[in-house]
């Protein structure tokens, strides 16, 4: 299949690759690979590498890292237990949002590498643990590498792809998406494509790939095809359609009990349809498991609509514990949250400037541009609200925040009359 110019794709709402390719990835099941968006927020999709001989379920990857540790002790630098093992790591790590498999996964790769600096393998992966940790520029600089050594690998393409993107360079990024479907049409590649379009404002063919891509996962590979029903679920509920929603986090949480997007996801549902208290006994539960500044934020927005104040700010409070210091901040989660709940404002707009000053993804100029807007700084909050958009997005919260900002930035710098001369003496 012949890659689309860098033009072409900028031209019209992504990629042209899905009908082309569309039916041979339904028929023949690729092996997949990241982050959401949002795991607290990293959005792509599977990160972990084509191995899936071995089940994902919960307690087969526990297995499996316990055997791939177990020999790596028997045999130190063993390129055949470290690569499956760094995998293995990486989807442990987003099924239960906890960083510590991501980090253990960088040791044991970078063991590798220091022993052989040229094994393929292990440097390929490396960028994707990189994203895992929000570290998007060595991630870059790691995925380039591996291109280096094989232009051929469509993998490098999705991993730079995914740097790109985090950091807001999206033509570039689409380049790269588009490189990899083009060379290598897989679930993981058409995962890329729906993310680009949900970028563009097409939810709709958002959805179209994320479909595809679901049904392209391998059947053993439970906790990708868990991760792409939670990814068709968000994009229904961003239709309105509640009930289909509904369906894919239920399935999603069949296949992988308890899996955290899946079960915020049925949190949500619950609160379309007008069921506040099972959202909220459903969200405490999964704080248990799995505690995220997001869930305690929900959970403190939702005992705030009661008017219990004590309880939302004992969940505010643990939020940002759970972001640690503002100083460690990656992304702009913390800083938004604070300056949607009128909560240290200084600080928030702190945060959002110094990530701000790193990446100037949509997400990042949406969080900054609220700060600016809490602070009362309305001419930088407008400019920051126009880079949010920039993309064509639909999201709601930073379409209702640039609503916000537009008509504050109205009152504070209204037009001239028609019939006053715009040239000041």
């Amino acid at each position: 299949m012949a890659m689309h110019s860098t033009a072409a794709f900028r031209s019209r709402p992504w990629i042209a690759i899905a009908v082309f390719a569309g039916a041979a990835a339904a028929i023949v099941p690729h092996l997949m690979s990241r982050a959401g968006r949002n795991a607290e927020a990293l959005h792509i999709g599977p990160h972990a590498p084509t191995i899936v001989a071995a089940p994902t379920d919960a307690d087969g990857l526990r297995r499996r890292i316990s055997e791939l540790e177990e020999r790596l002790r028997e045999r130190a630098g063993d390129v055949s237990a470290a690569v499956p093992l760094a995998d293995a790591l990486l989807r442990l790590a987003r099924a239960t949002t906890d960083t510590r498999p991501a980090g253990r996964a960088e040791a044991v790769l970078k063991g590798v590498l220091k022993e052989m600096p040229a094994e393929y393998n292990a440097l390929r992966i490396l960028g994707a643990i990189y994203l895992s940790e929000h570290r998007f520029r060595e991630a870059l600089t790691a995925a380039r590498r591996a291109r280096d050594l094989r232009p051929d690998d469509a993998w490098n393409y999705g991993v730079m792809g995914d740097a790109l993107v985090e950091l807001g360079d999206y033509d570039k990024a689409f380049e790269a998406f588009d490189a990899m479907a083009s060379m290598r049409p897989s679930a993981t590649a058409y995962g890329r494509v729906a993310y680009a379009r949900e970028l563009r404002g097409d939810i709709t063919g958002a959805l179209e790939a994320m479909q595809i891509a679901a049904q392209s996962t391998p059947p053993q590979d439970v906790e990708a095809r868990a991760w792409y029903a939670a990814q068709l679920g968000e994009l229904h509920l961003r239709r309105g359609r509640v009930d289909d929603a509904a369906r894919e986090f239920r399935r999603a949480a069949f296949l992988f009990p308890n899996y955290p997007h899946a079960m915020v996801g049925l949190g949500k549902v619950k609160l379309a349809t007008g069921d506040r208290g099972g959202a909220l006994e459903l969200l405490l539960e999964q704080l248990k498991r799995t505690p995220t500044l997001d869930l305690a934020a929900r959970i403190g927005d939702l005992y705030a609509d009661r008017g219990d104040r004590t309880e939302s700010e004992r969940y505010y409070q643990l939020a940002e514990d759970l972001a640690g210091p503002a100083a460690a901040q990656t992304e702009a989660n913390l800083a938004l949250f604070l300056a949607e709940r009128g909560r240290k404002l200084k600080m928030a707009l702190s945060i959002a400037e110094a990530v701000a000053a790193q990446r100037a993804d949509i997400f990042t100029e949406d969080a900054l541009a609220w700060a600016y807007y809490k602070a009362g700084r309305i001419r930088e909050a407008a400019a920051a609200s126009q880079r949010a958009l920039r993309t064509g997005t639909r999201d709601a919260r930073i379409l209702a925040h640039a609503g916000d900002i537009d008509v504050a930035r109205r009152r504070a710098f209204p037009p001239l009359p028609s019939n006053i001369s715009a040239f000041r003496p």
